[in-house]
């Protein structure tokens, strides 16, 4: 049997599943785990010996405990330590590898901290760097391409997977179970080439869309240092790109994408290569509005601020200083104040409340955020709202960072 997929159980441990190819399999038997490499027959003393303590098969999405198991069965060994993806489970007087499945390496790294935003504690029921370290390294016994580091930070680890996609599943996850962090912006991991240079990972973009959007498309991708190596238009209205992109290209596409083509285009990407570094990419055009100050969003507030940019948050919303409030129709970062009510005066009139008609604000969703922000912001995760804010809360320190990062360049 080749082991294609991993499970676990605080129980059982790690759990291999896959499809018996050939023979039969009993609760007791001993069996032999044959390490990654080329399909053939395996010397003696290469492999290690375990005995399934547990088997289990498959009934429509039910899981059932199975004493014997046979050739073309989908079953689940327990009691296999060290059963990694692509090894193969055989008798121990059979000693033959199937072909293993590689899987790819990390491409993708954001930083997993603790939250210390104003208002952490006050939605999450796992909160401490204790819980959000057991968390993580407990995620690695199923989720074999994801990779978790610790920094020099206790309160901060490095979590690298195959792509942003692969990454906002994790922490969904650890979302609906009542756990609150904070995400830094997803980062590319570079390579070193044979002679020292600085390789970057590549991906294979395959776009579908109608003919009325190519040209917004290949306009949108051109500064995304992205190669068109492939153009084909079947007749039908529709026309199929293949490109060959930067991974960090990718990063704040999908949802431009969507909106360029009406939401009739689709996208697909996978691992294409490590290439040569693609040089400097343009980030986000527009700044955001920062809130000056904690307290709570009001109607009359949003009415004067959305003339200036789209809102994040409505009326009721609980804001503090450094929160990412909105995103400006300009470029550069603007404090705001969300929580300015209206002067109270003796002058009434039966249409003066009656005018503030607030536009709905963009809904903040985990991948939107991870697309979105920039070096110096930071995702505020809980399970009840995803928050978008700067590392630095306060403006004076913002502009003091701001200051030092253009000496630096400067110099």
């Amino acid at each position: 049997m080749l082991v294609s997929t991993l499970d676990y159980s605080s129980y059982l441990g790690r759990i291999a599943i896959g499809r018996i190819e050939r023979g039969r399999v009993r609760v007791g038997d001993t069996v032999a785990l044959l390490p990654l490499g080329e399909p053939g027959p395996v010397g003696e003393g290469l492999y290690e010996q375990a005995r399934v303590v547990k088997l289990f098969g498959f009934e429509g999405l039910e899981r059932v405990e199975l004493e014997e198991a046979a050739a073309g069965n989908i079953v689940a060994l327990a009691g296999l330590v060290g059963v990694e993806i692509g090894k193969t489970v055989t008798a121990p007087d059979y000693l033959e590898r199937l072909a293993g499945i590689a899987v790819e390496e990390p491409t993708i790294s954001v930083d997993c901290k603790v939250n210390d935003a104003p208002f952490a504690g006050r939605e999450g029921k796992f909160v401490t760097g204790r819980q959000l370290r057991e968390r993580l390294f407990r995620e690695l016994e199923r989720n074999v391409a994801l990779r978790v580091e610790e920094t020099d930070d206790p309160q901060t680890f490095t979590v690298s997977g195959r792509g942003e996609l692969h990454l906002g599943i994790l922490m969904e996850t650890m979302r609906r179970e009542g756990y609150e962090f904070q995400v830094s912006r997803p980062r590319i991991i570079p390579r070193e080439g044979p002679h020292g240079e600085r390789l970057e990972p590549y991906e294979e973009l395959m776009i579908d869309c109608p003919e009325g959007y190519l040209g917004v498309v290949m306009e949108k991708l051109g500064p995304r240092r992205a190669e068109l190596l492939d153009l084909r238009n079947p007749g039908v209205g529709t026309v199929r790109m293949r490109f060959k992109i930067p991974a960090r290209g990718l990063l704040g596409y999908r949802s431009e994408f969507l909106t360029d083509t009406r939401g009739t285009g689709v996208m697909h990407h996978r691992f294409f290569q490590y290439g040569p570094w693609a040089g400097p990419l343009s980030g986000r055009s527009r700044g955001v509005m920062v809130a000056d100050r904690e307290g709570v969003a009001v109607a009359y507030a949003l009415f004067n601020l959305q003339e200036r940019g789209t809102m994040f948050v409505k009326p009721g919303d609980a804001v503090y200083e450094g929160m990412i409030v909105g995103e400006s129709a300009r470029t550069g970062d603007m404090d705001v104040n969300p929580s300015k009510e209206k002067k109270l005066t003796n002058m009434r009139t039966t249409a003066s409340d009656e005018m503030i008609v607030l536009e709905p604000p963009r809904q903040v969703t985990l991948e939107l955020a991870l697309e979105y922000i920039e070096d110096d912001e930071l995702i505020e995760v809980t399970p009840s709202s995803i928050r978008l804010r700067k590392r630095a809360l306060g403006a004076t320190e913002r502009r003091k960072l701001a200051r030092t990062a253009r000496a630096a360049e400067e110099s």
